[in-house]
């Protein structure tokens, strides 16, 4: 799989009508409910807000009242031939007065998104995993020269010391085993 670096705008026309194509790098459904309730509030004069989006196993696609499959599946199916991950892709219309007709619209869905695609910069996914550890405070250099190349997120300091990190899945020192106290993929 693939994922998007930063977010991304553009806009064109088609028959008077603008599509304003928003796609943002995405790792929860919460964040997803939070920028489309913001997108609500921005366009609230905008005719359609369609979108689709791909976390892990997870794809919706949402056609905001346009007809049926001409829209939010478009848009996913756009995201799925590009390999995406961990993206929302977000349409907003603003009707210019010409009808497009189901194909029509389909074509302008998939045109608004590939064009911003194309403004993209694309990686392959990394799979992220975030450990905690917990060592003696006589330990610290040991484990400070070991993650001198890793930006240590969270530290604590009581009777003993607790950091957290991540680490690109494949890449993690084997010598900090005896210090896991949890380890999860991000």
């Amino acid at each position: 799989m693939k994922e998007i670096i930063k977010n991304i705008s553009n806009e064109i026309v088609i028959n008077k009508s603008k599509f304003i194509t928003n796609i943002y790098k995405v790792k929860s459904i919460l964040e997803v409910k939070q920028i489309l309730e913001n997108l609500k509030k921005d366009y609230k004069d905008a005719t359609h807000i369609c979108y689709a989006y791909s976390i892990g196993a997870i794809k919706k696609a949402s056609d905001d009242g346009e007809p049926s499959h001409t829209a939010g599946m478009p848009i996913l199916n756009v995201i799925e031939k590009n390999e995406l991950n961990n993206v929302l892709a977000v349409v907003v219309r603003y009707f210019g007065g010409i009808k497009l007709g189901a194909g029509g619209l389909t074509r302008a869905y998939s045109n608004s998104i590939s064009k911003a695609l194309e403004l993209a910069d694309i990686t392959d996914e990394k799979n992220m995993i975030k450990i905690r550890i917990e060592f003696d405070y006589r330990n610290q250099n040991e484990v400070n020269y070991i993650l001198k190349d890793y930006n240590i997120s969270y530290k604590e300091y009581d009777d003993n010391i607790i950091y957290e990190f991540e680490y690109e899945d494949g890449i993690y020192p084997s010598e900090l085993d005896k210090y896991i106290i949890k380890k999860e993929m991000v």
